[in-house]
């Protein structure tokens, strides 16, 4: 049983100046394990036998198959691998380190990068757009399981996971007690924008929708 530490929270993506940045990895999936005959073994992504599995910051399970957190560093990979990704969902203006973009293209995985800035009153807002795009993806069973992620896990991850309640018919106290267990600090913007969504604009195809919802 592999044990789990905890965390601190790193490719460039696309570089396309479109508000999502979709990039399609190689399909093939391999592991490097330390200490094997593997020539090709790689000092970022390879497993290290013994050390503890880290968490990225602020993770935890939305639903089965969603996941939550900040920005993964690569203390993170290995944890991250446990969980078998096929799509990672970033929201944040900044590119992917290095480390982080490797990992991805090395586990041939697909991401969705939304540029977007946190709700900073009075002048940026989040754009209800790219939340109601989101939702549409995460709520498509083909793009689990998926880890979504802003730089801390905060505050546009917990837009996005509000909203994501709206959906699931959650009350609006059950929704604002979650956003507050990962924000610390009552952000009004973040609930207002939570509060005003339109979450029926959200149009999933019921042929690939998660059990849970």
């Amino acid at each position: 049983m592999p044990t789990i530490a905890v965390q601190t929270a790193n490719g460039e993506v696309d570089q396309d100046d479109k508000t999502i940045d979709r990039i399609n990895s190689p399909p093939q999936r391999t592991r490097h394990i330390v200490g094997s005959n593997n020539v090709d073994s790689c000092p970022i992504c390879c497993e290290r036998p013994g050390f503890p599995l880290v968490p990225p910051l602020n993770f935890a399970m939305v639903a089965p198959g969603v996941y939550r957190s900040g920005h993964p560093n690569r203390q993170n990979f290995s944890f991250l691998r446990k969980l078998g990704l096929r799509t990672i969902m970033y929201f944040a203006m900044e590119d992917y380190p290095p480390e982080m973009q490797h990992f991805i293209q090395h586990e041939g995985l697909e991401v969705f990068h939304y540029r977007m800035e946190g709700n900073k009153e009075p002048f940026v807002e989040l754009n209800p757009e790219d939340i109601t795009d989101a939702l549409t993806k995460l709520l498509d069973e083909q793009n689990h399981p998926v880890l979504i992620h802003c730089l801390k896990g905060k505050h546009r991850i917990g837009c996005l996971v509000g909203c994501l309640r709206k959906i699931q018919r959650w009350s609006m106290t059950s929704i604002f007690d979650e956003y507050r267990k990962f924000a610390d600090t009552k952000v009004l913007a973040d609930q207002e924008f939570i509060e005003t969504f339109d979450h029926e604009q959200v149009n999933y195809d019921p042929k690939y929708q998660p059990e849970w919802l």
